[in-house]
């Protein structure tokens, strides 16, 4: 018996070591990482280069209720599962598409990156959908990106729904310009580490679960890739819009009806470690941006969820979804 149990032994260390020697690896589009529903894809040309934009497309084709649910800059589409089994179940059609440069979309050489230019794409993939008409929903920098569709694109949109975005404030009136280089040098140098670090403490409040690692999975496999340079590139690369584009100056040119779901414990403040000399201004106060957000949007409503941070769908779900709900009308 004992022979046994030393033979399992020395079979689990090889396994063991064999994961370490040999982790997991996925390309730039992610193939081999199972995404929680059927990947699409969308094949559209831009800036003089074919491109594939995929996309999940969930529950009856025919539903009244259609919601895009757009993604995060750390993350992509897949991170939407949870909430998109809720409203399939409410019957809703949900479409959730990974923007170009993120997920298992493409990751182009040269790319020039304005939410103007994804929401122009997002138009055309949902276009292409016979989708017409819907809630749009967008978090963190899909945020940014959902209030670019829904200025440029209002008669499409039913009810936007912000999910602690970023953008509550004029990045480039703050902090210092950096060149491409820049971020391109920061994000060569990410490890997954580092990534944890980050997240435990800008988004959990100092905590960690195995849910919240499951959400690195896709990351661990790129750092470990041959794609990661061109990866690396696309993630430097959009940063751009994030610097240059100031979102709330559109705040005031949304038509559709607005809500904002707001982790009030949230700090996140993109460029707060490259101030401009002489700026004392502290970024990425959501418990008062949420407040100046609403009274800059017109007739919006502000749903407040103290205690929690820049992703509340994942830091307390219950909590989360019952606002959710009391905004679509569920």
């Amino acid at each position: 018996m004992k022979k046994y149990f030393y033979f399992l032994f020395f079979i689990f260390a090889v396994t063991l070591q064999a994961f370490a020697e040999n982790p997991i690896k996925y390309n730039k589009e992610l193939d081999g990482f199972k995404y929680p529903f059927e990947v699409n894809t969308y094949k559209f040309n831009s800036q003089n280069q074919d491109l594939k934009m995929r996309y999940m497309d969930i529950g009856d084709k025919d539903a009244q209720k259609v919601i895009v649910l757009l993604h995060g800059k750390n993350f992509s589409g897949y991170y939407w599962e949870k909430v998109a089994k809720d409203l399939v179940k409410r019957k809703y059609r949900v479409v959730i598409p990974d923007q170009i440069g993120f997920g298992k979309s493409s990751k182009p050489d040269s790319y020039q990156y304005s939410f103007g230019q994804l929401a122009l794409n997002t138009k055309s993939m949902l276009d292409n959908l016979n989708i017409k008409k819907f809630d749009l929903v967008g978090h963190s920098m899909g945020g940014m990106l959902a209030t670019t569709f829904a200025v440029n694109y209002p008669k499409f949109i039913n009810k936007l729904i912000l999910i602690n975005p970023i953008g509550l404030e004029d990045y480039g009136k703050y902090v210092e310009f950096k060149d491409v280089n820049f971020f391109y040098k920061r994000e060569l140098a990410k490890t997954l580490d580092k990534a944890r670090n980050y997240q435990k403490k800008n988004y959990y409040d100092g905590k960690w679960s195995s849910e919240y690692e499951e959400l690195l999975i896709p990351l661990k496999g790129m750092l470990a890739g041959e794609d990661w340079k061109i990866v690396a590139w696309n993630n430097a690369l959009t940063y751009g819009p994030i610097f240059s584009e100031n979102i709330i100056g559109r705040f005031s040119q949304i038509t559709s009806k607005t809500f904002l779901i707001i982790g009030t414990r949230d700090k996140t403040g993109p460029g707060r470690g490259w101030l401009k000399e002489g700026v004392k201004r502290k970024l990425g106060e959501y418990k008062e941006l949420g407040k100046r957000a609403k009274d800059m949007v017109k007739g919006s409503v502000l749903i407040e969820l103290d205690g929690l941070g820049h992703m509340p769908q994942y830091e307390n779900y219950d909590v989360f979804i019952e606002a959710f709900y009391k905004v679509i009308g569920d």
